[in-house]
């Protein structure tokens, strides 16, 4: 059985740093794609950033590059969102998401974390 679990969500006044974990089991993670995803109220669910699988190479949206980090370690099966210098419109659930592109497509989302940047 796959499972993504996302942790870290919080609290976080305006200028504030917080960390997202997603530990992953069921999948051999290594051979997965991951990626950051978020939700606002009332908005749709946006890509923030990706770490390919074998290359870890990054990408990431206009709105947070230079404020946050993706990384991934393979030994854990777990990847991160270091988020830094946050701002109240960063408030959102953040989703974990793993791709795997074979014959077909393996795609599994994680439950989500609230992330809250007020004052």
């Amino acid at each position: 059985q796959v499972q993504l679990v996302e942790s870290g969500g919080g609290l976080v006044q305006p200028g504030g740093s917080l960390r997202l974990s997603c530990a992953a089991s069921g999948i051999t993670f290594s051979s997965y794609a991951m990626s950051w995803y978020r939700q606002a109220p009332g908005k749709e669910r946006e890509l923030v950033a990706t770490i390919t699988s074998i290359s870890g190479s990054t990408n990431y949206a206009d709105s947070v590059k230079g404020r946050f980090t993706i990384s991934r370690d393979n030994a854990k099966n777990t990847v991160y969102l270091q988020m830094n210098s946050l701002k109240p419109e960063d408030t959102a659930v953040y989703y974990c998401k793993a791709v795997r592109r074979a014959v077909i497509v393996y795609t599994y989302w994680g439950q989500g974390t609230q992330v809250t940047v007020s004052s």
